[in-house]
């Protein structure tokens, strides 16, 4: 019999035979009657239907019933005989309890630089009832931290599984409260006047601070510099933070192996990179160097970071011929005759070839 039921709720009908004559008397006449299973059924003492006798009846308080009827002959007057049997009554299950969260708060905790989909911790809603009209669904409401973590839900334990669906940051927020919700699958339309079937609970997450290595404000810088800039002088800066509450103080040095003859150096202090050395265009055009951030509370902490230096030309270079020329003339050669080619000097910023035309004549000694 499903629980829940009203009262006056048939649930079987037992009969009595009696071998007597019926048309003689009231021998073979039988009266039924109760006489285990009170207050919670009744039988009709006619025609022999057992009813409940009280409203909603739950399976969850009580599941199984014994119920002894009796049957008499002789109408049940004194002295008629009678028989008993026993009804073994079992409530079946109807989904008409909701989940309720066993408390209203939950807290967990996280560490910032947890993957995704890392497992937080579990949360169940009970539900009395059985089978399918126990099943729950989980879910996270819209608001704080519903695009940041997910809940999956376990079939087998009807518990809801907090996971991390976005990268975590400290800094950024270190506290989430999500509002969880548990739903009943299968609802029963039949009970919906007890109200709503799902409950809620706070569920408040702390992000917990890892140490973080230095980050740039510019992951790439480049600078440009003339070839005649000065020894001492700066270039340029670099600024590198530390991400974490701390905000630990940065060291800045150059990677060696970048700058192997040592021509840059940097300010450890403030990430100024200077000329430490003579500047050469023609020799070198470019200097391709990596500046290395260290906090100085955790040097295992560090972040690199490439910088491209450009150096701009200047006029610093005279012509110069490429060779010694010599050459004859005729002695009567004439004003405007050409007698020789000669290769004009080459200017080494320009690296381009002209040649000149003698218009002058040549007077003989």
């Amino acid at each position: 019999m499903a629980s829940s039921k009203p009262t006056g709720t048939s649930v079987i009908q037992v009969t009595a035979t009696d071998a007597d004559d019926a048309n003689y008397g009231n021998s073979a006449k039988v009266v039924y009657s109760i006489l285990q299973g009170q207050p919670y059924f009744a039988v009709d003492p006619e025609t022999g239907i057992i009813k409940t006798a009280l409203p909603d009846m739950s399976r969850e308080n009580r599941e199984q019933y014994q119920v002894v009827i009796q049957a008499k002959d002789m109408g049940g007057q004194m002295g008629g005989l009678s028989g008993t049997t026993t009804v073994n009554i079992t409530l079946t299950d109807v989904n008409d309890n909701p989940p309720r969260f066993p408390q209203s708060t939950y807290q967990f905790s996280s560490l910032e630089s947890a993957p995704l989909g890392t497992s937080l911790g579990r949360i169940k809603a009970n539900d009395p009832d059985m089978g399918e009209n126990a099943e729950i669904e989980y879910s996270i409401a819209p608001g704080d931290g519903s695009d940041v973590f997910d809940i999956i839900t376990d079939k087998d334990t009807q518990e809801g599984i907090i996971t991390v669906k976005k990268q975590l940051d400290f800094e950024k927020k270190n506290l989430y409260a999500l509002k969880v919700e548990a739903t009943n699958v299968h609802p029963d339309p039949r009970f919906f006047y007890l109200g709503p079937f799902k409950d809620s609970a706070l569920v408040k997450i702390y992000v917990e601070d890892i140490d973080e290595p230095p980050v740039f404000s510019i992951p790439s810088n480049l600078l440009e510099v003339d070839e005649d800039a000065r020894e001492g002088s700066i270039i340029g800066q670099v600024v590198a933070q530390d991400p974490d509450a701390a905000r630990n103080i940065i060291k800045y040095t150059l990677d060696r192996h970048t700058d192997l003859d040592r021509i840059f150096n940097i300010h450890s202090g403030n990430g100024s990179i200077f000329v430490s050395k003579t500047l050469d265009r023609e020799a070198a055009p470019w200097h391709n160097l990596t500046v290395i951030a260290t906090e100085i509370s955790n040097p295992k902490q560090s972040t690199q970071a490439p910088i491209f230096i450009r150096i701009l030309d200047i006029n610093d270079h005279a012509p110069e011929f490429a060779k010694y020329y010599e050459t004859f003339v005729c002695e009567n050669a004439k004003a405007g005759q050409v007698n020789a080619y000669l290769l004009l000097p080459t200017n080494l910023q320009m690296k381009s070839q002209h040649f000149l035309h003698l218009d002058q004549s040549i007077v003989a000694v």
